[in-house]
């Protein structure tokens, strides 16, 4: 799909039906009337910007779509795109290396859209031990890392229920954002070995409620849950989407043990 000749009106529509919304309820929401975005969507009516940034916004389209549905109307886009190693994002990425060494000592990465590493701190090699070297090489997919059977794959205990847990987190993201690399990158995974549900026989922890990553390593079987940290004020595409995955110990073992290993 070329997003800059697409008429703007199909975006709308596109986005308003990827959304599970009619016209009806999605033009309540916007506070206009039905026929006015039935007019918009069909192109009988050209939108203003205020007006096509006020309904990407209700949307909750990501900045870099909402750029795209301002240039597909002939306005100018609205929200830069900085390159993370240029120097008007210096200040920005100092932000993003303090919140990855809060979480020192463990393991705390981010990442862009794509999955692709950005930025990690001093506790990221507990992941990295056996690794093939081809498979570090820049750029570093971490979910392709993380499933690859000469990643960690062969070393995750719950294969099973990690993947299902990684497939679904992607599922939401591509509905979210309507990415086809993100969609390539999901066929690209199925094809992993591991499966997409449990093993047999395996007992969930946490009360199903959180999926644990537990690592099997020469101390013992290290359990770790995720937490997501985004930056909410950002109006910069490039920081808008970068996602910081931190990896806490799901146990007092795991805890203990990685104090060790990074002492």
């Amino acid at each position: 799909m070329n997003m800059h000749t697409q008429p703007v009106g199909e975006m709308l529509r596109e986005w308003r039906q990827r959304r599970r919304l009619s016209q009806l309820a999605f033009a309540c929401d916007a506070e206009i009337s039905a026929r006015h975005l039935s007019f918009l969507e069909t192109g009988r009516s050209k939108p203003s910007r205020d007006m096509l940034l006020h309904l990407a916004e209700r949307l909750e389209m990501p900045f870099r779509e909402r750029n795209a549905l301002l240039l597909a109307a002939g306005y100018a886009p609205v929200y830069s795109e900085t390159r993370l190693d240029s120097p008007d994002a210096a200040a920005a990425r100092r932000a993003v290396d303090l919140v990855l060494a809060s979480y020192e000592p463990f393991p705390a990465l981010a990442v862009d859209r794509h999955w692709n590493l950005v930025a990690a701190n001093a506790a990221l090699p507990l992941f990295l031990t056996g690794i093939p070297e081809e498979l570090l090489q820049p750029p570093v997919n971490v979910l392709r890392l993380s499933l690859h059977p000469q990643g960690l794959g062969n070393r995750i205990e719950n294969l099973g229920e990690w993947r299902a847990h990684i497939f679904d987190r992607l599922q939401q993201q591509i509905e979210l954002a309507n990415d086809e690399e993100l969609a390539e990158l999901v066929k690209e995974l199925e094809a992993y070995p591991g499966g997409k549900k449990p093993s047999e026989g395996y007992k969930s922890e946490y009360g199903g409620l959180i999926v644990p990553l537990k690592l099997k390593t020469d101390a013992g079987t290290l359990s770790f849950f995720t937490t997501t940290t985004v930056f909410g004020t950002a109006v910069d595409i490039t920081f808008s989407e970068l996602v910081i995955e931190s990896f806490m110990p799901g146990d007092a073992f795991t805890a203990e043990t990685v104090r060790e290993l990074m002492a």
